[in-house]
C-alpha cells in the first residue's frame, strides 16, 4: 500500500522527544555558534580580530565557559564541525563543558546553498549524500540534535513551486536520516526578508513554505514529536515602506503557524534573520503575547542577535572576557523572558551600540523576562538596538519567546547591521 510505513521503535520515538522537548523547556532556547570559518571572518574583522583557527577558539572558549548561570536560559547550542572537536585551554573538549552546564550540543549538517538551476536565482541545500555517516560520528562526539537550513526568497515571481518543492523535500529527506541516528532534525525553512514585500505578502509566502515542508515531512514518515521547527518571524521585506509594529509582527506571525504547523510539532525556535539584539527580543516577547491558541513553546535560536554585544565588549582582548561573558548572560536573560512574553523594550542594551553585529548583554534580560520580571532599559548591551539583518543571508530571548519582552529591553541598539546579499 501506498501509504505503509514504519514508525520509529517506542525507545527511538522517547529519545527523540525527550531530547526536542528539553530544548524547548520553559523559558529556554538556543545560542546558534555554528558560523563557518568564513563568516566568523567577518565577524573578527568587524572587531579588529584576525581570523585564525585560535583566535575562533578563543572565542568560543569564551562563550561556552561563561558562568553557569547560562544553562537558566540556554537549553542548546549548535556548533560548527571545527568547533566540535576544540578543546578549553585546559584540555576539556567544549562538548564535555556544555554538557557539564546541562547545555545539550547540536551540530550544523549542512553544507551551503547552491544554485537552483532554471529557477530565479533561487538555490537549495547540499550535504544529503553522506549525511547518515556524518549524523553518526557526530552523535558518538556527544551531539543529540541538528540544524540544516533552506533558504527562500519574496520576488515577483519567487519564491517558485519548483524551489518550495525541492526545499521541502531536502529538509524531509534530512530530517529522516538525523532520526535513523538518534538525532533530532531542527528544521530551517527561512523566507529572507530581502526586498519590499508588505506584512500581508511574508504571512502568505511563510504559510505557504510551512505546508510545503510539513507535507514532505509527512510524506517522508517524520517523527513529529521529535524535531523542533526554525522558522522566520513574519515581517515585512526590510525595505517595504511600512515598518510594522511588533504587535502586528507577532500576530502575523502566530496566525501563519497555527495555519501550517501540526500540534504534534514541540517547539517553534525563531531565527533572528538579522534583526537587532532589541528587536528580536521586543518581537519573540510580542508573539508569545499573542491572545491565540500556541500547543508549541515558542522560543529562539539566536546567533547574532544573542552576540553582537559579546563580540563588541570582547573585541579579541584576554582582559574582556568576563564583560564579553557578561553580555551573552544578559542576553539570554532577556530572550528568556521574551520567551515568556515579559520582556519589557528598552530594558536591556547592549554593548554593540548603534552599529555592528556584536552584542554582549543577552543573559541577564532573557532571564528575568521569562519570570516576567524584566524591565525594559534594565539591562544595558553593547548592541543595543542595532540590526543585524543580512540581505540575501544564507546561513547566516527568554522574555519574547515567552511573550513577556518589551521593545528596546536588550540588545545592540537601533543601528542597523544589515548587509546586503550577505552569504553565511
Amino acid at each position: 500500500m501506498t501509504t505503509y510505513f514504519n514508525y520509529p521503535s517506542k525507545e527511538l520515538q522517547e529519545e527523540l522527544k525527550t531530547i526536542a522537548q528539553a530544548i524547548v523547556a520553559p523559558g529556554k532556547g538556543i545560542l546558534a555558534a555554528d558560523e563557518s570559518v568564513s563568516t566568523m571572518g567577518k565577524r573578527l574583522k568587524d572587531i579588529g580580530v584576525e581570523n585564525s583557527e585560535e583566535n575562533r577558539r578563543a572565542y568560543r572558549q569564551l562563550l561556552f565557559t561563561t558562568d553557569d548561570k547560562l544553562s537558566e536560559n540556554i537549553s542548546g547550542v549548535i556548533l560548527f564541525d571545527e568547533t566540535l572537536y576544540q578543546k578549553a585551554d585546559d584540555g576539556t573538549p567544549f562538548v564535555q563543558l556544555l554538557k557539564k552546564k546541562g547545555i545539550i550540543p547540536g551540530i550544523k549538517v549542512d553544507k551551503g546553498v547552491v544554485p537552483l538551476f532554471g529557477s530565479e536565482d533561487e538555490s537549495t541545500t547540499q550535504g544529503l549524500d553522506d549525511l547518515a555517516a556524518r549524523c553518526a560520528k557526530y552523535k558518538k562526539e556527544g551531539c543529540d540534535f541538528a540544524k540544516w537550513r533552506c533558504v527562500l526568497k519574496i520576488g515577483k515571481n519567487t519564491p517558485s513551486y519548483q524551489s518550495i518543492l525541492e526545499n521541502a523535500n531536502v529538509l524531509a529527506r534530512y530530517a529522516s536520516i538525523c532520526q535513523s541516528e538518534r538525532i533530532v532534525p531542527i528544521v530551517e525553512p527561512e523566507v529572507l526578508p530581502d526586498g519590499d514585500h508588505d506584512l500581508d505578502r511574508a504571512q502568505k509566502v511563510t504559510e505557504t513554505v510551512l505546508a510545503a515542508v510539513y507535507k514532505a515531512l509527512n510524506d517522508h514518515h517524520v517523527y513529529l514529536e521529535g524535531t523542533l521547527l526554525k522558522p522566520n518571524m513574519v515581517t515585512a521585506g526590510q525595505s517595504a515602506a511600512k515598518k510594522n509594529t511588533p504587535e502586528e509582527i507577532g500576530l502575523a506571525t502566530v496566525q501563519a503557524l497555527r495555519r501550517t504547523v501540526p500540534a504534534a510539532v514541540p517547539g517553534v525556535t525563531f531565527l533572528s534573520g538579522g534583526q537587532s539584539e532589541e528587536e528580536a527580543s521586543v518581537n519573540l516577547s510580542a508573539i508569545n503575547k499573542v491572545p491565540l491558541g500556541r500547543p508549541w513553546a515558542l522560543t529562539f535560536s539566536y546567533g547574532r542577535a544573542l552576540q553582537a554585544s559579546v563580540l563588541r565588549a570582547w573585541g579579541g582582548k584576554k582582559e574582556n572576557i568576563g564583560a564579553g561573558q557578561n553580555e551573552l548572560l544578559k542576553r539570554a536573560r532577556a530572550n528568556g523572558a521574551a520567551s515568556a512574553g515579559c520582556y519589557e523594550a528598552g530594558s536591556v542594551k547592549g554593548a554593540a551600540g548603534d552599529a555592528g553585529l556584536h552584542v554582549e548583554d543577552h543573559k541577564q534580560a532573557n532571564a528575568q523576562a521569562c519570570q516576567g520580571k524584566y524591565v525594559a532599559g534594565s539591562i544595558p548591551s553593547y548592541a543595543a538596538n542595532a540590526s543585524l539583518f543580512i540581505a540575501g543571508h544564507k546561513y547566516a530571548n527568554g522574555e519574547a519567546a515567552v511573550g513577556k519582552y518589551v521593545p528596546g529591553s536588550a540588545g545592540a541598539g537601533s543601528g542597523s547591521l544589515f548587509i546586503a546579499n550577505h552569504a553565511y
